[in-house]
């Protein structure tokens, strides 16, 4: 029998634990969106309408404007202190080409202790996965699809992930969780094990913009009011881990959860980029999240403004700032109440916002100041 872990916000696992799980949980893992383009055409890909089937390249949320802007990518590893990438699609093998120079050149910058994993379906170029494994990947993570899961061995993806065994590579399944594969899941499982594959995650199956409608049409409803998570999904991953952890396998299952997806991994990685890119007047939630005033201009010259803050209003210059990207002057929201009111007497808007300090700036909420 093998020992049950219960991590945060329901996650459960057996031992081993792939090393790329460890990061991701600390937010120390850059999310590499390589393209969106891949055949599977899978009911339950939750990619958004910007991203799916499209060939575009995401650094997190900073979008390449093309494949040889590599700057972005060490940028945006720097900016959360990353200790390694996971790479995905779409399916990278799509642009192997692509995928192979992106492994090299984060080795090449941060290191071989810089751990890479990749997911893909295994069906598009794998003949190429020797040259992507030999670019320094670490973690190779196997996307079986459902059809496949209970006869395996007559897959053509099973010969693939044999012949990769042998390249002494670390090698996952990972797989959604259909509530009604319960049966599917352990038969999958079983193969995985026999094969000496080191481990499998289960992730919470979710609603999103674009599986919405298939999801829906196969009878799946979400859990709750507050959560896209699908009802059944949860359940039936205790039970299989709880299976596992009764067989002699040497195999680690994992169970990845929506609320650990975004509650753990993803306000931890917002919450390291967040002390890169705040600057004096940003107030970092525990969310991750910035809080800080924001002045709008409309016409008038943005340096305009930040005279008038520093002559009239005697602001320090380190708690402002210039945002020519969305037009705005950034204060420190403390100074802004104060003057709000004055401000706006002069014509100019105000507002305390409240945004992730990821690449986009995602506005979470927006108060017009001063307060009524």
């Amino acid at each position: 029998m093998t020992s049950l872990y219960t991590w945060l916000n329901d996650s459960v696992y057996t031992l081993p634990l792939s090393p790329g799980c460890t990061q991701c949980a600390l937010g120390a893992k850059m999310v590499l969106l390589v393209t969106g383009q891949c055949s599977s055409n899978c009911f339950y890909c939750p990619l958004s309408q910007q991203k799916k089937n499209k060939d575009v390249i995401y650094a997190d949320e900073w979008k390449l404007t093309n494949e040889t802007e590599t700057d972005v990518l060490i940028k945006e590893a720097e900016s959360i202190d990353a200790q390694g990438a996971g790479i995905t699609g779409g399916d990278p093998l799509f642009v192997w080409k692509r995928t192979t120079r992106y492994i090299q050149l984060l080795k090449d910058a941060f290191g071989e202790k810089f751990h890479i994993h990749l997911y893909t379906a295994g069906l598009q170029n794998s003949d190429h996965l020797g040259d992507i494994i030999n670019a320094g990947l670490d973690e190779l993570r196997f996307h079986p699809l459902p059809s496949t899961w209970q006869a395996m061995e007559q897959s053509p993806l099973s010969s693939i992930i044999q012949d990769v065994l042998k390249t002494g590579i670390d090698i996952a399944i990972e797989i959604p969780v259909i509530p009604d594969k319960y049966n599917e899941i352990l038969s999958l499982l079983s193969w995985a094990n026999e094969q000496g594959i080191h481990w499998v995650n289960l992730n919470e199956l979710e609603f999103s913009e674009t599986n919405m409608h298939a999801l829906t049409k196969k009878g799946y409803t979400t859990k709750d009011d507050l959560s896209a998570a699908v009802r059944g999904s949860q359940e039936t991953a205790f039970k299989v881990v709880r299976n596992a952890s009764e067989e002699k396998w040497h195999l680690g299952v994992h169970y990845c959860s929506v609320s650990f997806k975004d509650g753990i991994q993803l306000r931890n990685r917002i919450t390291r980029r967040a002390h890169h890119v705040a600057y004096d007047g940003d107030i970092i939630t525990d969310e991750g999240t910035l809080l800080r005033g924001c002045i709008e201009a409309g016409s008038t010259s943005l340096k305009n403004v930040m005279t008038i803050l520093l002559q009239q209003f005697k602001i320090p210059q380190r708690f402002m700032k210039l945002d020519l990207k969305k037009n705005r002057v950034l204060i420190a929201a403390w100074h802004l109440e104060d003057i709000a009111e004055e401000l706006q007497r002069q014509g100019y808007q105000c507002f305390l916002i409240e945004e992730y300090p990821t690449a986009d700036h995602l506005e979470v909420e927006r108060i017009p100041l001063p307060l009524k």
